[in-house]
């Protein structure tokens, strides 16, 4: 490694650097949710309830953590939605006709991970704006999904493989454990291993990467893969929950996913934010959703408000870059 990258990839962020501050006024934000639904809703702080935002703000994490990688880099992937959907079915299929949950397991692992490789392609070697490349993959899978679905829904699954979405243990739901897991090898990764800092790097500057010999297509293309593997295995998590695959499964992911990231304090010029941000991110905007349906909402209203918390997410990343600069 030469002196130049050094100077580009900064030590090993620390938790008590800006993103971990940034990450601190997000919790306090989710605990006034908390406060606040609790004395508006008598079921809020119920258990059942609890363990229900775990449950939803974990399926939405496991396709935003890949993501943060994407836009650490000042990329964005617009698929994972549709790419849910085509590993949920081709999944779905193979554990049909083998009965075996693990080949499923598998399948939906290397589909996704074979997507997010192909957008990195585009990427890096078509050298197609993220925005363009990703928004034009989810209409190619979400073509090919309803080619191969053909309006047939999957449905029927071994027990043991229902439990991985919708099991328990010791009283907590398993994707929680998942979480904690993937959270914790996230997290590790981005802010303690070598690869985790050049990401960074390319994301605040990627010519100086560049030039600082960090191999920039190659580190793209690990991100888009990532991403990509991670919207496989939030598709077994789905299809494991809700006992059946259609075409249309993953049509409503993709924007709270997008919200997650944006919301936990990545930024979407890159360079800034963390996996932790990301799972804040995503338990937010559960406990705001969780709130208006315990309030009874209205559900026209519910997207109109995860809009306004995105666009103040972003204007907030805006103003505070900024400030920076």
């Amino acid at each position: 490694m030469t002196d130049i990258t050094k100077e580009a990839i900064s030590p090993p962020r620390s938790f008590l650097s800006q993103d971990a501050i940034q990450v601190f006024y997000r919790l306090l934000a989710a605990l006034l949710i908390c406060a606040v639904l609790a004395v508006l809703s008598d079921s809020f702080l119920s258990l059942g309830n609890i363990l229900n935002v775990l449950r939803q703000a974990s399926l939405t994490f496991f396709i935003a953590s890949g993501l943060t990688l994407v836009v650490l880099t000042a990329g964005l992937d617009l698929s994972v939605g549709a790419n849910v959907a085509l590993s949920a079915c081709l999944a779905g299929t193979v554990i049909h006709q083998t009965g075996s949950p693990v080949l499923g397991v598998v399948t939906a692992l290397v589909a996704g991970g074979i997507v997010g490789l192909l957008n990195g392609v585009m990427v890096t070697a078509l050298r197609i704006p993220s925005f363009i490349a990703t928004y034009g993959m989810l209409w190619v899978l979400n073509g090919l999904t309803y080619w191969y679905m053909a309006g047939d829904t999957i449905h029927g699954f071994p027990a043991g493989f229902r439990q991985i979405g919708s099991g328990y243990l010791f009283g907590l739901p398993i994707p929680v454990y998942l979480l904690v897991v993937f959270l914790a090898i996230g997290t590790l990764f981005a802010q303690r291993t070598i690869w985790g800092q050049e990401i960074y790097a390319i994301g605040a500057n990627p010519v100086a990467a560049r030039l600082s010999g960090i191999p920039v297509v190659r580190r793209l293309l690990l991100v888009y893969a990532v991403s990509g593997t991670m919207a496989g295995l939030a598709s077994i998590i789905f299809l494991s929950r809700l006992n059946s695959a259609e075409a249309d499964i993953g049509e409503s992911l993709t924007l709270p996913a997008i919200a997650a990231v944006l919301i936990g304090g990545t930024s979407l010029f890159g360079g800034v934010g963390t996996v932790f941000g990301t799972f804040v991110g995503a338990l937010i905007l559960t406990l705001v959703l969780n709130g208006m349906n315990l309030l009874s909402v209205s559900a026209n209203w519910q997207p109109l408000v995860t809009g306004i918390i995105v666009i103040l997410a972003v204007w907030l990343d805006m103003k505070t870059r900024r400030r920076t600069q």
